[in-house]
């Protein structure tokens, strides 16, 4: 510390009138917000490894001649194990869509376009970073290569696949871990010339600063190399803990991939989106030995919960595994994702828009759900299952079926959104109203037992082979809250036993329809 404050004052003139140690994350550096007589500030840095430093000194002075959103350097020790930096203040994109995260990936469209601004500065920083960077200057490595890659599969296999005792042979599973090594370092078929890209390598949200504007700034780049940019767009959006539902997520590849453009020629919607999925892959398999070094050997709490959602990324990868030409390896990792310690994700696992998809393409309007794999009790005859929103005065909607209706539930009973201003011109589908009802909870209370009885009565259905259920919710105006619980509901049943439901909120003339999946 007293040499860093030397050299702040070396810098500076004088020493700083106020001292703070703010959090550095997972870094071994320690960071000291330092404060002038006038209230300015600027960020000071111990490290632990010159090497380590030297890379973030040089990558962030390049990028700073390139004039990229990155902080500035001010001023560095002569061992380079202390330096100064601008600083971008408190806000981290991280903390700005923690709401959104927490609310199980219901992001507000404020959130969503502070991910569609990061987003859309990323290639900026991977293309026009990469031009004239001295790659020998990357730590611990210069270029993403088949041996990193084998490093960080083999720590999977020994970190995490072997922590689960789930039996395998070695020299199969090395062998398809050298053919998608090979496959990840060598995209041969792409019709476009390769391009200089920085790989950024720990690109995530808690290492984007915003500015008073929502703007986005890098930072903690300094394990970048030469690679490609499929890497850092895998590792964003397939972080487990963000929890983003697939249409938000396939918004984001769109806004990534037209930004592209703006640097570099782009491959086909096609062949990016098959690149994109095997990223996806290796980036899944390389989190969890993360996971299971910090989680199962460390026992760090953090690590474990966020198995879990990894397992359930993974699980839903898989659907698409036709893509992927590892035989021994897909085996295994299907056998790893059916393991009895993770199949409590499975059941409850649930997307903030209805679906459980795997589709990459950004293009692609529909997403089709993969496998049914949520419940034993897959659809087994022609059920079709109707869910209605209503206003109880304007009746009870009627029966098409001749089957003589169903279930009424009446939400009247809840807190009411509709009595406050903010939002007397939305409904239910509206990520504030939703906000509203699950932070309220009566809701959630609500639907607890209404699940209930309707996972008995749907699976007593399909047992008889009846073709047809109704649910229908109301409540003052139609708007709200049986809006809410009728498209809960559906997509509870949706997800769980892969049947027909049709959603019709009638007092907003919304219709939608969850397609069967096929067996």
């Amino acid at each position: 510390m007293k040499r860093l404050l030397e050299l702040y004052k070396h810098w500076k003139g004088s020493e700083p009138a106020n001292i703070q140690q703010i959090p550095g994350g997972g870094s071994n550096r320690t960071y000291f917000r330092l404060t002038d007589n006038e209230g300015q500030t600027v960020i000071g840095v111990i490290g632990t490894s010159r090497d380590e430093d030297h890379a973030f000194i040089y990558l962030t002075e390049h990028f700073s001649r390139r004039k990229l959103p990155v902080p500035t350097i001010l001023a560095v020790s002569d061992d380079q194990l202390r330096y100064l930096q601008t600083d971008l203040g408190s806000m981290s994109l991280f903390d700005a869509i923690r709401g959104g995260r927490e609310a199980g990936g219901r992001y507000t469209l404020k959130e969503q376009e502070l991910l569609k601004r990061t987003i859309r500065e990323l290639p900026n920083v991977q293309i026009r970073g990469a031009r004239e960077l001295d790659f020998s200057n990357c730590y611990p490595q210069a270029e993403f290569d088949q041996n990193s890659v084998l490093f960080d599969l083999n720590y999977f296999k020994y970190c995490f696949l072997k922590a689960t005792e789930l039996d395998f042979h070695e020299l199969k599973l090395e062998a398809d871990f050298r053919l998608l090594a090979k496959d990840l370092t060598n995209d041969a078929e792409n019709p476009v010339p390769e391009v200089e890209c920085f790989l950024y390598r720990d690109f995530q949200a808690r290492n984007v600063m915003l500015d008073h504007d929502g703007n986005p700034w890098f930072i903690d780049y300094q394990g970048g190399r030469k690679g490609p940019y499929y890497y850092d767009l895998a590792s964003f959006l397939w972080q487990a803990s963000a929890k983003y539902p697939h249409k938000l997520r396939r918004e984001l590849v769109y806004e990534y991939y037209n930004s592209l453009k703006n640097y570099t020629e782009v491959p086909p919607v096609r062949h990016f989106a098959n690149r994109l999925s095997l990223f996806v892959l290796f980036r899944t398999l390389q989190v969890l030995g993360a996971y299971g070094f910090r989680g199962y050997f460390e026992q760090k709490k953090h690590f474990l919960e966020s198995i879990p959602p990894a397992i359930q990324n993974l699980r839903e990868l898989l659907a698409s595994s036709t893509r992927f030409h590892y035989p021994y390896l897909m085996d295994i990792l299907r056998q790893l994702t059916e393991l009895p310690q993770y199949q409590q994700v499975e059941a409850t696992a649930k997307r903030a828009d209805g679906y459980k998809t795997t589709d990459l393409n950004p293009y692609k309007a529909h997403p089709q759900d993969g496998p049914a794999t949520f419940s034993k009790y897959d659809a087994q005859g022609p059920l079709v299952v109707r869910v209605f929103s209503f206003s109880f005065g304007k009746g009870i909607p009627a029966d098409e079926s001749g089957n003589g209706g169903g279930y009424v539930f009446d939400c009247r009973s809840t807190h009411n959104p509709g009595r406050y201003e903010p939002y007397k011109k939305l409904t239910g589908l509206d990520e504030p109203v939703i906000r509203f009802l699950e932070d309220d909870g009566e809701i959630l209370t609500f639907l607890d037992s209404v699940y209930k009885l309707a996972d008995a009565h749907v699976r007593r259905y399909i047992q008889r082979g009846f073709t047809s259920l109704m649910f229908s919710f109301g409540c003052t105006g139609g708007q709200h809250r049986s809006v809410y619980s009728a498209q809960h509901l559906a997509e509870h049943i949706h997800e769980k036993f892969g049947i027909e439901v049709r959603i019709c909120h009638r007092e907003q003339n919304i219709r939608q329809t969850l397609e069967a999946r096929q067996n």
